[in-house]
């Protein structure tokens, strides 16, 4: 390989560089333990059983827990049962965040899981591969007196796994069962003060919806969102970072234009890494702060993807190029065979992510995983085809890394044979190896 400019640097040069981007590291590393706060938070939710008196239930009309306005509301379904409510007329209400707080762009997204609170009946047991069905809806708002304006609604199942760990006896009955936690809804930007969350869980037994998923007594959730302390420190660390990339491509590529030869392979890969180093560190989050940009996720994932595919490239042409006895080198071509599994291994893991995140553009509580196969035809072909794709990449994932073990191991067998025959060879050809 014709010298690559790193290797053409000397010793000290290399030391004060290596020095340089470790001092840099460290101090990357004190900001984010020593200034920045944990990058998200935890908000435990216990929603409010509200009744809706209408006869004809309205989608228009939402149910506030608390407040000046808030919603008739009931402590328990046995009060219900007293007071003749029948299931299809009790909201469960979220308000996002507690009393007395306010959500900021800050924050960056919302992330809600959900759990129920189901009792353990004789006669009304967990049946196996239950669905439970929920009708939900989305609002916000920007102050505590105008009216909620919708974001979503969407009709939609989620798996029930739940064990009952005691006997299951009339003695038991009323304890609860132990239930997974369930994806519920992720919002990519968090442009509003106030959300509002007005969940249903609508009963008919003709067609079996919400039928042998026990007795629920509460529904629970659980919020996550990035700190608003954590994402100032992060972005100033990207604001600063930025430039400082942008600064060393240019020295680079200035250096390599000022050289009388044409630059080398690992020379161009060096600088395309330099590239997507720049891309993924942009801080064009800041724009998420005064733009409800819900995007911001996705592009984000696909950022990250485009920095990792050209790493993992990088790695395979850098040690393909320092195979001394390759004949054919210096040509991009030549390593097809070696990117192709890469490039075909992003674009399943984007394929995937655009069958969630995608879908969640328009709907938030849309999520793959809460998809069941053999529920309905399309779904389960979507989520079939999803799980090949993770499975094809992780497939590609495990031969990249063999891969590149073997060529690593090729590397320094082939320098350590060399370097005990170079006192043999001829003067010409020992100058060939040793620059």
């Amino acid at each position: 390989m014709a010298g690559a400019i790193i290797e053409n640097m000397s010793t000290k040069k290399l030391v004060i560089f290596g020095v340089i981007l470790l001092l840099f590291q460290a101090f990357s590393f004190m900001v984010g333990g020593l200034i920045a706060p944990g990058p998200t938070s935890v908000v435990h939710y216990l929603a409010t059983k509200c009744v809706d008196t209408a006869k004809s239930h309205q989608s228009t009309k939402w149910f506030m827990p608390w407040g000046p306005n808030q919603c008739e509301k009931i402590r328990t379904f046995d009060e219900a049962m007293a007071k003749k409510i029948e299931a299809n007329n009790i909201v469960f209400a979220v308000h996002i965040p507690l009393p007395n707080k306010e959500m900021s762009p800050w924050f960056q997204f919302i992330l809600v899981i959900l759990q129920f609170d189901i009792a353990f009946k004789m006669n009304n047991q967990i049946e196996d591969g239950a669905l439970a069905t929920v009708d939900v809806g989305l609002a916000y708002r920007d102050d505590s007196l105008s009216e909620w304006t919708e974001m979503a609604h969407s009709l939609e199942q989620r798996k029930l796994n739940c064990n009952f760990t005691t006997i299951k006896t009339y003695e038991n009955e009323g304890r609860y069962y132990e239930c997974d936690l369930l994806p519920f809804m992720e919002v990519g930007s968090v442009a509003h003060k106030y959300y509002l969350l007005n969940i249903r869980l609508p009963v008919h037994e003709r067609k079996k919806v919400n039928v042998g998923i026990g007795e629920i007594k509460d529904i629970r959730l659980v919020g996550i969102h990035q700190n608003g302390g954590f994402t100032k420190v992060w972005f100033a660390m990207k604001t600063f970072l930025t430039p400082s990339i942008l600064i060393i491509m240019i020295w680079y590529w200035r250096r390599i234009t000022l050289m009388t030869r044409p630059p080398v392979l690992l020379e161009k890969v060096i600088f395309a890494l330099g590239i997507s180093m720049t891309f993924i560190n942009i801080p064009v989050e800041w724009f998420s702060v005064g733009f409800n940009w819900t995007w911001m996720l996705l592009f984000g994932d696909i950022r990250q993807g485009i920095f990792y595919s050209m790493l993992l490239s990088f790695w395979i042409i850098f040690c393909g190029e320092h195979l001394m006895d390759q004949t054919e080198r210096n040509r991009f071509s030549i390593y097809w065979k070696q990117v192709g599994p890469i490039v075909f291994g992003s674009f399943c893991l984007f394929i995937f992510d655009m069958c969630e995140r995608g879908v969640q553009l328009t709907n938030p509580f849309y999520s793959i995983w809460a998809s069941d196969v053999g529920t309905e035809l399309a779904v389960s072909f979507l989520t079939l085809c999803v799980m090949a794709f993770i499975i094809v990449a992780g497939i590609c994932a495990c031969l990249y890394f063999l891969f590149l073990c073997f060529m690593v191991f090729q590397v320094f067998r082939n320098i350590s044979g060399k370097r005990t025959s170079l006192p043999a060879m001829s003067k010409a050809r020992r100058l060939h190896y040793e620059v």
